[in-house]
């Protein structure tokens, strides 16, 4: 019996992590549950589950939280109930699925006290991925990815040395904007960023994704699971998003990883690895007839992916610059006060503006962090909507 601490049970990794265990009784079991504001699907989510440990963000809600459970476990609030959650709620397992670098501190720690870690959050590894390798070194525990891409990755990379392998390469819906000009890029409008034509998810990922820069933070943590250079990491247009990645081998053969496209799948995987069980989802349907694409992606249009690229090269602090930077951008952009086009130029001006140092410990990194927030912060103030 796995015993699942789960960070983000509101969201929608978390929402479809709980199907997962409602699908393995006898496997897993749920032993704590962390949340943003949604109180009232997290108090339902404790009186199914009924985790002895739960978080929320603000510590009002923690209290309006305990006075509605018709049982009593430990609720805690913040940054600090996120990492109680990860240690002290008796897990093995936890599932990180916090929107954001919030969830990098306590995915750091539980590798450090020797979890199986299951990362959903990429930017765990996009922003710390070098001091999680170092945890992971130290505790002895499992990293294993939820992301469609890497948890296909994985499968596909498992018992081959990594001098066998030439490239892999993770594939992109194309976002909505797959098929628009520049011109109508730039003047995208909210609405239009958010109808994402495969995948249902929050609203930030849904802007990655509408960006790329969702795949060029894959790419960076493609490196650190795997420990690939830049140059060995492609990213393939798949607008059918049944093919979730390749493997390139140096004989000149690929190996596809093919499933639904299901979020419940890696979720499982990585919750039961190395088991392979009947589950929520069905097995694909091989006798319905289909067709696949697939194309390069055009860094003219879509920036953010070259972007990532950059800060991967770079090294050290800049993923974490990039993601910050990214982070400030998607959310002015969701609140109208910059254009869809402006989330690439803040993203590209923080990376540039801020120099990357080697990352050495958990605090310079997310000083570093602090440091591009504000920085970006400043620059959409100089460039709101209607401003030069």
């Amino acid at each position: 019996m796995r015993k699942v601490a789960l960070l983000g049970s509101t969201g929608s990794i978390g929402t479809s992590t709980l199907d997962v265990v409602t699908a393995h009784p006898h496997r897993l079991e749920v032993t704590a549950l962390a949340a943003g504001r949604n109180r009232d699907l997290l108090r339902a989510q404790c009186e199914r589950f009924r985790p002895r440990l739960v978080s929320l963000t603000r510590p009002e809600d923690a209290q309006w939280l305990a006075g509605q459970l018709s049982y009593r476990p430990e609720i805690l609030h913040g940054m600090d109930g996120l990492r109680a959650c990860a240690l002290e709620s008796g897990a093995d397992t936890l599932l990180a699925a916090v929107v954001g670098a919030a969830g990098l501190a306590s995915a750091e720690a539980a590798l450090r006290a020797g979890l199986r870690v299951c990362v959903a959050n990429k930017e765990s590894l996009v922003v710390g991925g070098a001091l999680m390798r170092q945890a992971l070194a130290a505790g002895g525990g499992e990293l294993l990815p939820v992301d469609s891409e890497h948890a296909a990755l994985h499968q596909l990379l498992a018992g081959h040395p990594p001098e066998a392998v030439r490239e892999v390469r993770i594939t992109a819906s194309g976002g909505p904007f797959r098929d628009w000009d520049r011109p109508r890029i730039e003047g995208a409008t909210i609405d239009q960023a958010l109808n994402h034509p495969t995948w249902k998810m929050g609203p930030k990922i849904t802007i990655d994704s509408a960006t790329l820069m969702n795949k060029g933070l894959e790419v960076i943590e493609a490196a650190f699971l795997f420990g690939l250079g830049a140059d060995q990491i492609a990213v393939t247009i798949h607008p059918q998003s049944q093919v979730h990645a390749m493997a390139g081998f140096h004989d000149g053969t690929y190996q596809l990883q093919v499933c639904a496209n299901d979020m419940k799948l890696p979720i499982q995987y990585a919750l039961l690895y190395p088991d392979r069980l009947p589950g929520p989802v069905p097995p694909y349907d091989w006798e319905a007839a289909r067709t696949w694409t697939f194309e390069p992606p055009d860094l003219e249009r879509f920036p953010c992916l070259a972007l990532a690229y950059q800060a991967l090269a770079e090294g050290g602090t800049a993923p974490a610059i990039l993601n910050a930077a990214n982070e400030v951008a998607v959310a002015a952009f969701l609140e109208g006060r910059i254009s869809f086009w402006r989330i690439q130029a803040c993203c590209g001006a923080i990376l540039s503006a801020i120099p990357a140092e080697p990352a050495h410990t958990l605090d310079q990194v997310m000083e570093t962090d602090r440091r591009a927030r504000d920085a970006a912060r400043t620059w959409i103030l100089q460039h709101t909507q209607g401003n030069p």
